[in-house]
């Protein structure tokens, strides 16, 4: 069955939905569906997608295309929007990409549409309309539902109506707004207390949302939910060029800034480079900036003060709705907005909510009680509080739920064993059944859904053909959060294949003892490592009675879709973990897992597993022996020193003075044998180098208030204790023409002859926000800007010329350290005239495998997805161990 993923689109969430698209295109099963990418712009143009897009980091990441851009000195990266006064740019990006088709032409593409669309036109009802004119079935809830879904201020009198308890309102108009401001905060004042919440009614459940402390706080919050901001002239010229290019790169982003097109002194303006010029050039002490696509009205709500939750409610096989357990939101700010919602360790996920059994049972009958008076189907998310007084308010229905792996859809499913592979199938089958149920093209349907419950059977039947694999992940070093990231995604490509059976295995302990334990799928989908642990630590043989009810509901459809999923947790050894797999995919970062460590138990074991060896691994977990490696065989690296504690603690004048005597500031200051980005800082003074070795020779794991704030650290940053670190000196252009830091993966493959072949990738060019590039740029989707291939130069022959340098000394310096399988080199690149200097700053033997890191970039422009990227990982640790035997 072709599975149409429709996704992207023109709301203000069309990067989680990109995201999110993405995932439903890695998760379907292979053996039951194809699955089509149809990627909507933000113009409403439908673009059959070429696959590879999907693994850029964000939607600007590859559309507009980068060759039909408008000329920008900045280098600012934009929506479509931006090209609306040069149609013949946009036309030609979208031939760049993939094929524009119209929606009448659908169904010569695909026979089911899934749809992973947010906010106005994906939620509303708009795209579902579509898609029942030309007959082609798709997920989720029909026109009606959608319509209520996607309207705040109707869900209001709905709910009112059904009898439902909701938190006091109005709203506001927004011709009253611009012309009454001090009417309309008196008004609010009188009528409400603080704190207020203030919500964009169409904007979806994330964009537009904020809390009002005080009268300052509303009037910024009105504004924003109405999507105008007011920008002090005099403030902006006091800006640097690069405060003024920051500040336009979060206004063009539209999960946080207004967006272009935007209203500006009574002009439209659609590019920042043209808002650059307008700013600068502004006699006014204030300019108004309004997007053209605000909210008509805002909508006022009385804060509730309680425990949030979020509860998916699906149709069990009869129609019927089935809550599945309500998960408690836990947020570091008092609002649930798009970033805590979507990004890793922002908020944790508790579920089941942590309440008397008989409450939580009162939060699921009455989801499931506004699922069936919102007219809902197949699925949606119902978000809600529960005070103190035991009431519980319902506030936001979703007729689609964010679809990211740690997402509440999946998240509460694999509460009852569905793995995300399997939930995609169920809510495909139930969708059926549901266009069923609107007696339009019958025959089709029962076709369709015949099918498929015959493939289901056939694929039941050959599961124990299937190739195990231990996806190994977590870890106790300071990147095991995107361990269990890349593990995730690792284990989600697998199970989505018809090859392998994916285990699910959480390591932890320390460097003395290391504890494996297999997960069920729903403790693997917990929010990070560290909830993981907890959930291990806290672990009882006795399930709690709210999911084991559920559990017993959900029998039948277990049976069908998740035949294959263990549900309890178990603690292993090395050699029982020999016993029940046939390769172990380690998907750990730094220690253990770079070093070597693991490697070593599981060649005692006669284990195949992916990635370099034993000693290659030793080498390249330490920064400063790769350095001195590299170096003797004529590879440039910056000057380094070990700087170690005992010295420090000795003398720390002495040993400061012998640091500020070889290097001049600033310099790097890291960890000398962990993972890649962790506690990687500038430092450009000598407080703050001193703060950096307070820092790491702390004795305790808590911060140093003081070192702390002069690192300007956060809260929740990951900075490890070491003994020893590291000191580079600052790789710099030093007048060179071109200057970019890049990063290149390759595989490796076994000859005939038992020598080695390198397939060394188009290396991507990785651009900053801050002064290093973080974890989250490197690894999560949205967050970094990776551009593949990097912009060595303007034509494509010179573009030829030093990338073939490049990729030379990215090989030999593989070579060097002897790296097996795959890795990941990170460098910066001078370029002056005809001399191309690499610079190798470190090595990952075992690089991210997050869904958007940039290695998956690479591969898809030498035609390897994902899964077929990691395939050829699992082959070589095969046929190494086969030599090796």
């Amino acid at each position: 069955m072709r599975i149409g993923i429709i996704f992207g689109g023109q709301s203000r969430e069309r990067e989680i939905s990109f995201a999110g698209g993405r995932t439903v295109y890695d998760n379907l099963n292979k053996t039951l569906f194809t699955p089509v990418p149809i990627f909507i712009d933000s113009l409403g143009n439908f673009i059959l997608l070429d696959w590879q897009y999907l693994y850029k980091g964000t939607i600007r990441d590859f559309y507009p295309s980068a060759e039909h851009l408008p000329p920008s000195p900045h280098f600012f990266q934009v929506y479509a929007e931006s090209l609306l006064e040069e149609p013949d740019r946009l036309e030609k990006s979208m031939a760049a990409v993939g094929q524009k088709i119209t929606p009448d032409e659908l169904s010569r593409h695909i026979d089911f549409a899934f749809l992973a669309l947010h906010g106005p036109y994906g939620e509303d009802g708009n795209i579902q309309g579509i898609l029942e004119w030309y007959g082609i079935p798709y997920s989720g809830a029909g026109i009606l539902p959608s319509s209520i879904g996607i309207d705040k201020e109707v869900q209001k009198r709905v709910l009112k109506t059904a009898g439902f308890e909701t938190p006091k309102s109005t709203t506001i108009e927004r011709s009253l707004w611009l012309t009454s401001k001090n009417t309309v905060i008196q008004n609010l004042e009188q009528d409400f207390t603080y704190p207020m919440v203030i919500k964009a009614p169409h904007q979806g459940s994330s964009i537009g949302v904020s809390i009002a402390e005080d009268r300052v706080t509303l009037q910024a919050g009105l504004n924003r939910s109405f999507f105008i901001e007011t920008i002090e002239i005099a403030s902006w010229k006091a800006k640097s060029d690069e405060q003024k290019r920051n500040f336009l790169i979060t206004f063009t982003d539209i999960r946080e800034g207004l967006g272009f097109p935007v209203l500006a002194a009574g002009q439209m303006v659609y590019h920042p480079e043209k808002l650059w010029q307008l700013l600068d050039q502004s006699e006014e002490a204030n300019l108004e900036l309004e997007s053209p696509n605000g909210e008509a009205l805002v909508l006022v709500e009385s804060f509730i003060e309680g425990r949030e939750f979020s509860c998916i409610v699906i149709e069990n096989e009869a129609g019927a709705p089935m809550a599945l357990p309500p998960t408690e939101i836990k947020k570091r700010t008092d609002l649930f907005d798009y970033r805590s919602k979507y990004l890793p360790g922002i908020s944790r996920k508790i579920t089941p909510i942590d309440l008397p059994e008989q409450d939580i049972m009162r939060i699921m009958r009455k989801s499931e009680a506004l699922f069936t008076a919102l007219h809902s189907q197949v699925y949606a998310r119902i978000d809600g509080f529960f005070t103190a007084e035991g009431a519980i308010f319902l506030n936001d229905p979703n007729t689609t739920s964010g679809m990211l792996p740690s997402s509440f859809f999946f998240h509460q499913a694999a509460e009852i064993g569905f793995n995300p592979s399997q939930f995609l199938t169920y809510i495909i089958s139930r969708s059926i059944s549901a266009r069923l149920n609107a007696g339009k093209k019958i025959y089709h349907l029962l076709k369709l859904e015949q099918t498929l419950q015959a493939n289901l059977q056939q694929a039941a039947a050959h599961q124990g053909e299937k190739i195990k694999v231990a996806v190994i992940m977590g870890g106790f070093s300071s990147e095991r959060h995107i361990s269990v990231e890349s593990g995730r995604n690792i284990y989600e490509k697998l199970a989505s294949s018809g090859k392998y059976l994916p285990i699910p295995v959480f390591l932890t302990g320390d460097e003395s003892q290391h504890l494996l334990y297999q997960l069920p799928i729903n403790i693997m989908l917990k929010d990070n490592a560290d909830d993981i642990r907890e959930k291990i630590t806290q672990h009882t043989e006795v399930t709690h009675p709210v999911i084991a009810g559920i559990r017993k509901k959900a029998h039948h459809l277990m049976a069908q879709f998740a035949y294959e999923e263990a549900l309890q947790l178990e603690s292993l050894t090395y050699d029982q973990l020999a016993t029940r797999v046939d390769f172990a995919f380690i998907a750990l970062h730094g220690r253990p897992g770079e070093d070597g460590a693991v490697q070593e138990q599981l060649e005692l074991r006669n284990v195949p597993y992916n990635g370099s060896g034993v000693d290659s691994s030793r080498i390249s977990i330490n920064k400063y022996d790769t350095n001195e490696l590299l170096r003797a065989n004529g590879i440039l690296v910056a000057d380094h020193m070990l700087v170690y504690q005992e010295d420090y603690q000795q003398n720390p004048e002495k040993t400061i003075e012998s640091i500020t005597s070889r290097f001049s500031l600033p310099l790097i200051a890291k960890p000398a044998d962990d993972g890649c980005s962790s506690a990687v800082k500038k430092i450009k003074t000598r407080a703050e180098l001193e703060a950096f070795a307070e820092m790491m020779f702390r004795s305790e794991e808590a911060f140093l208030p003081q070192p702390m704030k002069t690192l300007n650290l956060k809260a929740n940053e990951e900075f490890p204790q070491k003994n020893f670190f590291l000191v580079e000196s600052l790789i710099s252009a030093e007048g060179a023409d071109k200057f970019l830091e890049i990063t290149g993966g390759m595989l490796t493959r076994l000859q005939p002859d038992g020598s080695l072949h390198y397939e060394v990738f188009e290396p991507s060019e990785a651009l900053a926000s801050g002064e290093v590039l973080s974890l989250e740029e490197k690894f999560l989707a949205g967050e970094g800007q990776n551009i593949t291939p990097a912009r060595f130069a303007d034509t494509p022959e010179g573009y030829a010329t030093i990338a073939r340098s490049v990729k030379e000394t990215l090989e030999k310096t593989a070579r060097t350290i002897q790296v097996e399988g795959y890795c990941r080199i990170d460098a910066f690149v001078r370029i002056t005239g005809q001399k191309v200097d690499t610079i190798i700053i470190e090595i990952n033997s075992l690089p991210g495998m997050t869904p958007a890191t940039a290695i998956f970039h690479q591969a898809a422009l030498n035609n390897m997805k994902p899964y077929e990227f990691i395939d050829q990982i699992i082959q070589y640790g095969f046929a190494r161990h086969q030599v090796e035997k």
